[in-house]
Order: structure tokens, then sequence, then C-alpha cells
């Protein structure tokens, strides 16, 4: 296989060196394309632009793989947890005893927030959304914790995502809390991350809310199936803002308004909105899917296939089991949740939609999953974001240390005016 691949313009070859993965993934270098030739490519969206190179996450879509440091996912889900997959993505390696010791103790210590930021709460509106609330108040961290600005090792670095992981769920609990005229709860120093959040979220002065074993494993098997998805749009904005330099928090606040968007993280919330569309219009689950398969009245199929994904979504698999499991140990009855059972096995059986490769993907067992913990629709995709955030981290700590690296600055074609000039306002039609 030749190792360059020849552009011919104008008369002119351009040798473009040809770079290979460790997945054997290949990609042309036109590094240099502007420099020698004077010409720019054009790929609106990016789809077919390796912005960079990433040792993270690997991901397969026509085989359905999807790897955190190489470690498959279905692995990681059966023996590991979020906080040992967040360490694993953020540094590289599954952590020590000693590692996951330490970084535990950490994330511990640093759940607690300022006393003086609870005053920020106040200045929302009842109706804020939690995601506007999330990014300004993660911005707000950096000024009460000026170190997470200094660093320069592993061992600041490793402070800085601790801090920023364990402090994001007790502000996203604290903004549900503060939306609903409820105290803010404390954090507990004897539960684990995903129990703790779930205390804050859901406890009450007079009643501590213990979550069953089945809705802490869904909760923490969501988290870890979020923690890193390679260079989707929100991480791809932590790359382009860490590359100025700008500190972690700066930059995975800059991810929290990019997920904010309904095209990427909210499509569980998509979900459950076409669930309430079939329960209120009184429609049935066959006649939905046949206006579907028909595209009649603008109906959408939402929660099903996946831009990546050409096969099954790896991640819907599991989190399918973990949503069977919750919803049968809870005995909870919700029409909406009925509806997408069959809405699954409709889908699965019919060939219009297994040809199509439009199976139930991730955003469809985790608003099942969410909606069935209590978690009310509007912090669906703040869950989003706290699972992401080692994936953020990650990437940021890649710009962070990379000693070649450069300010992301796109090219981009004109098609504007030109050789305009000023009119005076009085000559102006």
């Amino acid at each position: 296989m030749s190792d360059t691949a020849r552009l011919e313009y104008d008369g002119t070859s351009y040798d473009l060196p040809v770079v290979e993965g460790t997945e054997h993934e290949l990609g042309i270098d036109i590094t240099k394309l502007r420099a020698e030739s004077g010409l720019i490519t054009l790929d609106p969206g990016y789809g077919n632009t390796g912005s960079c190179t990433s040792a993270v996450t690997f991901i397969d879509g026509e085989q359905g793989i999807l790897r955190y440091r190489g470690i498959p996912i279905e692995e990681l889900a059966e023996k590991s947890s979020f906080i040992e997959a967040a360490w694993l993505v953020i540094f590289g390696t599954l952590p020590t005893q000693a590692d996951r010791d330490r970084f535990t103790s950490i994330l511990t210590e640093h759940s607690m927030l300022d006393e003086n930021m609870k005053k920020h709460f106040d200045g929302y509106p009842t109706n804020a959304h939690p995601m506007a609330i999330l990014s300004a108040m993660i911005n707000t961290l950096s000024a009460h914790d000026p170190e997470v600005w200094e660093t320069k090792d592993d061992e600041s670095i490793e402070r800085a995502a601790a801090v920023l992981m364990s402090k994001v769920r007790t502000i996203a609990a604290a903004a549900y809390k503060s939306s609903v005229g409820e105290p803010i709860v404390y954090p507990r120093y004897d539960l684990r991350y995903a129990e703790n959040f779930l205390h804050m979220m859901f406890s009450k002065p007079y009643k501590d809310y213990e979550p069953t074993p089945a809705v802490s494993r869904a909760l923490n098997l969501f988290l870890l199936l979020h923690a890193d998805h390679e260079q989707n749009c929100s991480t791809s904005t932590v790359r382009m803002v860490a590359s100025s330099q700008a500190n972690m928090f700066a930059s995975c606040s800059a991810g929290v308004c990019a997920l904010w968007g309904p095209l990427h993280g909210g499509a569980n919330v998509a979900v459950i909105e076409m669930l309430e569309q079939i329960r209120d219009g009184g429609t049935s689950v066959e006649e939905f899917m046949r206006k579907v398969k028909n595209k009649e009245d603008g109906v959408k199929l939402m929660g099903f296939g996946h831009r990546v994904y050409r096969n099954f979504d790896p991640r819907s698999k599991i989190l399918r089991k973990a949503a069977d499991d919750m919803l049968t140990e809870l005995n909870i009855q919700d029409p909406l949740l009925d509806i997408a059972g069959e809405l699954a096995e409709v889908a699965l059986a019919d060939d219009y939609f297994v040809e199509r490769k439009l199976y139930p993907n991730v955003d469809f067992y985790s608003g099942i999953i969410l909606r069935a913990m209590g978690i009310p629709l509007n912090m669906f995709t703040v869950m989003f974001a706290i699972g992401r955030m080692p994936g953020w981290i990650a990437n940021w700590k890649e710009i962070h240390d990379d000693p070649k690296g450069r300010i992301y600055r796109p090219r981009q074609i004109y098609t504007g005016p030109v050789d305009q000039h000023w009119i005076p306002r009085d000559q102006r039609g």
C-alpha cells in the first residue's frame, strides 16, 4: 500500500502523506497542502475530516465497536465502575489500588461547594434551564479555586479533574433543588459517586433517599457508557477552546454549551417527547410506526439508529438489560415506559427498520432509565454532561500535554459580496 496520495491540480502534482492509526484507520495528511498549493479542503460538518490524532476512544461504526483506551465497552460495563473508567479515559491506564484510593479521596474531599457559591443559585429564576446554570457554575468554580489554573503536571491535573468531576454533580443537584424550591442537600462522605448524586437530588431535610441496587447500577452504567465517544460536537468544542490554552474548567464549560443543543445532548429528551406524543395523541404504536415508514405528518422515530453506528449501538445493549432489571425491581407502572417497550419490540421485528439498521440506540434506553429514576426531563442533558466529563477532561489533557500544539484555526471559502465600498447614510437605498 502506498504511503502517499497524489493530488493533481492545474498541471501540478502534490504528494500527500497517508497516516495510519493503531486500528488501521487511514487518513490523508493535508497539513502542508495550503502552503504548497494555495488550496484548502472544504468539508461542511467535518464529516470526512480528522481534526486530530487521539489515543482516548476508538469507534468502529460498521462493526458496532466502542473501546476506551483499547478496552471493549462491554468489559468495562461488566467489570468496572464509572470512577475507574473515568481514570482510564483521562490517564490512559486502569488505576492501581493506590490510584483508585487517592482519586476517590480527592473526589470525596471536594464534593462540597464553597458556601459563597450557593448565593449564585439565588440569582437564577426558578425556571432557569439547568444547563445554563451548569455551564456558568463550572466557570465560577475556577474563580473559587485558583489552583485549577495551575495544571503543570499529572498531580495537579489529577486534582483539577477530581475537583471538576466531584463538584459538577453537586452543582447539578443544587440547580435542580433550587428550581423546585427545595433546600440544597449537602453531599455525604460515605456514599459512592452515583449514589451521592442521587442523595443530593432526592433527599429531603427530613428523609434521606436510599437508591435500590438496580437504580445505583443503572446510573453507574449510564455515566460509564457516556464517558467518551470520540470527536463529537461537544468534545471537538472542548479541544477547540483548549487549543487556546484555556484552563480545564473553561474548556469543559464550553463543552456543556455544545452539548445543550438538541441535535447533540438532547436526543434522550426527544425520545420522551415522542413517547408523550404517542400517549397524548391516542395513537397506537403500530399506527405510529406505519406513519414513520410512510413519512407522514413529519412523524419521526427518535432514539433509533445512529450517525456513527451502522450496526447495533453497543451501549444500547448494555443499557437495555440495566433498564429491564431496574423496571422489574421498582415495579414501576408508567404508560410511557410501556409504549417504549412496544416500540422496541415492533422495530426489532420489522424488516423495514432492521434493514435500515434502525435499532434502539443509547439515547432510547437512557431516556427510559432516567425517567424511571425520577430525573426530570430538563435534567436529562445535565446527566449526559456529568457522564461525559471524563472524556472532555481527557481530550483537554491531550491538547494540554502536546508540546507541538497549535491554536485551532479552521479556514473557510468566502462566498460574500466583493469590492464593496462605504456609502453615506443619505444615499443608502
